[in-house]
């Protein structure tokens, strides 16, 4: 049956920036599917793990703007759950400065945090899947990058940001050319403008605001809810085929 292509049932998931906003809509969509979930934040997902029940998420705290904590994160999930499945590189993070006065220091949080970490992460998922048997004929293990908007787009005083989501997109093409063959599946999702932490600041600003929500062909801006599907679809045996992709849940934003 189509829909058991589906489910994620058995699965285990690593879901970064798992605390609030779209990581904690994955965490939801992927235990709903079946999936056990590790999260990883820099700040504990307490209100997550209460949302879903410690028998389906788990959670460790991390700084992400370190490749420290990356053999800690997979080792984890390994010793809680057996295997990993899925990786969700959620956990993002923005600088709005003016392009002409950028601070080095905004640059390299914003890179170390939404390239670097996220880059290695992967490799170091994509060993591990490698390394665990796979069933003839289906995916080894899927990774899910959230890219964004600005990896089409320039957008305003935001460089270090759109130049991180932009790799984003670029890489996972990258890995996607050489992982595929070992069935591994690397795709992203690029949500337009949510409602979440990182657009309070555009969401406040009234002016700002109107002039996105006019551009939005759905008149509105999106929600983790949103993100829900897309993420499962990525995740699940429905997508083996598709590689190297980024699926945009925008609203239309991007058609407009």
């Amino acid at each position: 049956m189509i829909l058991d292509k589906f489910s994620l049932k058995g699965k285990v998931a690593i879901v970064t920036g798992s605390d609030t906003g779209l990581g904690q809509g994955f965490s939801k969509a992927f235990v709903e599917a079946g999936a056990k979930v590790l999260g990883v934040s820099v700040v504990p997902s307490t209100a997550t793990q209460e949302m879903l029940g410690a028998d389906n998420f788990q959670f460790i705290t991390a700084d992400l703007s370190t490749l420290d904590p990356i053999d800690t994160i997979v080792n984890t999930a390994i010793e809680k759950f057996g295997k990993i499945d899925i990786l969700v590189n959620n956990a993002g993070v923005i600088k709005r400065e003016d392009t002409i006065d950028f601070s080095v220091e905004s640059w390299d949080l914003v890179m170390n945090v939404n390239a670097r970490t996220l880059f290695f992460l992967s490799q170091a998922v994509a060993k591990q899947f490698m390394k665990q048997p796979r069933e003839e004929g289906k995916s080894r293990g899927k990774i899910i990058s959230v890219a964004s908007m600005l990896s089409y787009q320039g957008g305003i005083r935001v460089p270090s940001y759109t130049a991180s989501k932009s790799a984003v997109k670029g890489f996972t093409m990258t890995m996607s050319n050489e992982w595929a063959k070992d069935g591994i599946n690397v795709n992203c999702i690029a949500p337009g403008y949510m409602a979440t932490n990182n657009t309070a600041a555009l969401r406040k600003d009234q002016e700002r605001s109107e002039a996105i929500l006019d551009r939005i062909p759905a008149g509105r801006w999106g929600t983790p809810d949103d993100i829900m599907g897309a993420g499962v679809f990525l995740a699940s045996e429905a997508s083996d085929y598709i590689n190297g992709f980024t699926i945009a849940v925008d609203g239309g934003w991007l058609g407009r």
